[in-house]
């Protein structure tokens, strides 16, 4: 009973909200809420009231995290957990979980430093369809998969991985890559649900992520998206078709300098293990780096 579900939100600290609005919406089509403000943006790829959130921060970094359980009972199962494993949390008051926009609420700190937030009871605002921020051909992928997924900071990938098996989820490595210094990086991806995987680790972050993960539901959309988004921004890796998740996706840079993902037609979590030594095909890294 107690394990998280999925990857709820993400807060991000930006040091340009103004750069940030145009690239979500006009570059990447999320939808940003009727209660942004000049200091929160709430970015919509469905009718929860938000999955990202934008704060004024000059770090340009991942703020914290949101991983789901089911609901009270089980929020309440993974306090317990907790206790009994001896991990630190504060437990978030009822005004401030309000101001979330979620149930409950608690906080809590990974291995490498990276916050948390567990919680239950997403607001989700039905009355206000979701209207991307530009035309799409289709829709983002989210439901019992989530916002997407993240890689990102660790120090240490066997006490990262016995971590995230205590909050419920499960994986291994998946990848074994060369490094430009002649060693192997082992890639870490742990799921939770049916996407293949929720969070990924092991290779180099700006700050505590190194990408974001959006998915739609066609190739047109990504393509369209990719043709957008080169014209103003940084692409960090070439179209391609990733080995594990067969995920097709490219990379671009965000205006905080980390990489957003976007990919389609991405597989379900298999539950079994294996590992890849390269994608399928293309993702070829296009400035100059593996990060």
């Amino acid at each position: 009973m107690a394990a998280v579900t999925e990857l709820g939100y993400v807060k991000f600290g930006v040091s340009d909200l103004d750069a940030w609005r145009v690239f979500a919406s006009e570059g990447l089509g999320l939808e940003i809420h009727p209660d942004s403000s000049s200091d929160r943006v709430f970015l919509r790829l469905d009718q929860w009231h938000h999955r990202v959130v934008l704060e004024p921060n000059n770090a340009d970094d991942l703020l914290s995290f949101g991983l789901r359980v089911a609901g009270q009972v089980e929020f309440r199962a993974m306090q317990a957990k907790l206790d009994e494993a001896g991990i630190d949390y504060d437990l978030v008051d009822g005004a401030d979980a309000a101001n979330e926009s979620v149930l409950e609420m608690l906080k809590l700190i990974d291995p490498s430093g990276n916050p948390i937030e567990i919680f239950h009871g997403p607001r989700v605002d039905a009355y206000l369809p979701f209207h991307p921020g530009r035309g799409m051909y289709g829709r983002f992928v989210t439901g019992e998969g989530g916002v997407g997924h993240m890689m990102i900071s660790q120090r240490d990938l066997a006490a990262t991985a016995d971590f995230y098996r205590l909050l419920g989820m499960r994986g291994g490595i998946e990848y074994r890559v060369p490094r430009p210094d002649g060693q192997t990086a082992e890639i870490l991806f742990m799921d939770c649900n049916s996407r293949d995987h929720t969070l990924a680790f092991g290779l180099p972050a700006k700050g505590r992520i190194n990408h974001i993960m959006f998915e739609v539901d066609n190739l047109d959309d990504v393509f369209h998206t990719y043709e957008r988004i080169k014209e103003h921004y940084p692409i960090a890796i070439a179209p391609g078709k990733h080995a594990n998740d067969h995920m097709f996706s490219f990379y671009c840079v965000s205006p905080s300098g980390f990489q957003v993902e976007i990919g389609c037609s991405g597989r379900p979590a298999t539950y079994q293990s294996e590992y890849y030594v390269r994608d399928t095909y293309g993702h070829q890294f296009q400035l100059g780096t593996s990060s």
